[in-house]
């Protein structure tokens, strides 16, 4: 399927993380799993995680979410979770070393760019970019083009209702 109704590949978005797309460019993506404890998956369920500032590490050949911030629970009680723990992620061994290999690389770094909910299966996977950052004329190239798209869109619909 394409995305578009139901059953895509990201119909469950549940964090997203725009500012990631403003200031990286993003070369690849890769999809992978997420260790949470009890009341993480209730607030994750929710819509409110918030992954602007996290990133993601490989150490001792695991991967992990850091500076994600998955806030506390309205009914865990003495049984709710760290806000900013380390979380870790779930990948084969290999796509592990692969990323470790292109994180070790100058300028580029693992960025989480969303979390969402496989609708068949129930679980929640992470998708993470190995993004290079853009400089500051690179950033205004990109708002002019989305711009310039969004202009050239208006003027075909504006053509079109006549």
């Amino acid at each position: 399927m394409n995305g578009s109704g139901r059953g895509g590949p990201h119909q469950g978005v549940l964090a997203s993380n725009r500012k990631a797309l403003h200031d990286y460019a993003v070369l690849s993506r890769i999809e992978v799993g997420i260790a949470l404890v009890g009341t993480e998956v209730k607030v994750v369920r929710g819509g409110g995680v918030g992954l602007t500032g996290a990133y993601v590490r490989v150490e001792n050949g695991s991967l992990w979410l850091l500076q994600a911030n998955f806030p506390p629970y309205s009914h865990g009680n003495r049984f709710n979770h760290e806000t900013l723990r380390p979380r870790r992620l779930l990948a084969h061994k290999r796509e592990i070393l692969k990323l470790q290999a292109q994180q070790e690389q100058k300028g580029l770094t693992l960025i989480p760019l969303k979390l969402y909910l496989v609708p068949k299966t129930g679980r929640i996977k992470l998708e993470i970019g190995v993004c290079r950052g853009k400089l500051q004329a690179d950033k205004r190239e990109t708002i002019k083009r989305r711009e310039a798209d969004r202009d050239a869109r208006r003027a075909v619909a504006a053509h079109t209702r006549r």
